[in-house]
């Protein structure tokens, strides 16, 4: 199973916007998501986000600012090349302005405007309780569509 990063970038105190990015190529394309990628080998989870925002957005950040809020699990029964498990960091901090890419178009969206109905099916399971402090740990299985989620597990 693939392992992947996702990383949320967030403004003020509590959080009134978040940096997702419109995904132009690949698994995804067409939704909105966070921003990350694959993690190589040699890398830690850290080491791959603070990369991946890089190359995406032309963001700089330090692994020391990234918050590591949790390990969500895909599974696509129907595709599973698809399946992947993913490390998942909020950061408050960076340096620099979002940029696009190839790969993503970066948007600053108020938190309450987040299009739930253009990402993946699993962000309105976790991301609100990510928005409000709360750790993002289950596994989630697609079904046939590889868009419903057909069923949710909560790690305790």
């Amino acid at each position: 199973m693939v392992e992947v990063t996702i990383c949320l970038l967030l403004k003020g105190n509590p959080p009134t916007h978040i940096l997702l990015g419109w995904k132009k190529t690949g698994l995804g394309n067409g939704k909105y998501t966070g921003i990350g990628g694959k993690i190589e080998a040699g890398e830690t989870a850290q080491l791959a986000a603070v990369r991946e925002l890089r190359e995406e957005v032309g963001i700089e950040a330090k692994v020391t600012d990234l918050e590591n809020v949790g390990q969500l699990t895909f599974q696509f029964p129907s595709r599973p090349e698809w399946d992947e498990i993913a490390h998942v960091f909020l950061l408050c901090k960076w340096e620099g302005e979002p940029i696009e890419t190839d790969e993503i178009n970066p948007i600053w969206m108020a938190i309450e405007d987040i299009p739930y109905p253009d990402m993946w099916e699993d962000y309105q399971h976790w991301l609100p309780g990510v928005l409000q402090g709360e750790k993002a740990d289950a596994r989630f299985v697609y079904s046939a569509d590889n868009e419903t989620v057909e069923s949710v597990e909560y790690s305790k």
